[in-house]
């Protein structure tokens, strides 16, 4: 049975929905929703162009095509076990989305975690992030 796929603009609302909920900065939002532009947070919330990064798009280009996804904001973190990229996605299970969306309500949203420096030891899971300077800020 062949299934059914999200398209690409209703994942966008949703992703928009999203970053409203985690308090992101509207120029942001707004960038992401006229022009598809995808920022980052770095440190305490500082936000940066995605595209300032050639092999992070080129990343999360692959990312979305493998898994059918929208990444709507990355955050970056250098943690003890490498730089970490965590991406923040819209999936293209729709039924998980309220679970998605009551995760980001308590702090804890889903993410694709890439470790840019042992790739072997991305994997997907809950991260911890605080709203900070118009970004975010990863704690756990």
């Amino acid at each position: 049975m062949k299934t059914m796929r999200i398209s690409r603009e209703i994942k966008k609302q949703e992703a928009i929905k999203r970053m409203k909920m985690m308090r992101l900065m509207p120029n942001i939002i707004e960038e992401f929703e006229k022009d598809d532009i995808v920022h980052y947070s770095e440190w305490r919330g500082v936000l940066y162009w995605v595209s300032n990064k050639p092999k992070w798009v080129e990343y999360i280009k692959d990312f979305e095509e493998q898994y059918n996804c929208l990444v709507y904001h990355a955050e970056f973190s250098s943690l003890v076990f490498g730089d970490c990229l965590s991406l923040l996605y819209v999936s293209d299970y729709k039924d998980e989305w309220c679970m998605d969306v009551a995760a980001i309500k308590q702090g804890y949203p889903i993410a694709y975690v890439w470790n840019i420096d042992d790739p072997i030891c991305s994997e997907f899971g809950s991260i911890s992030l605080v709203p900070m300077n118009g970004g975010v800020k990863r704690t756990a």
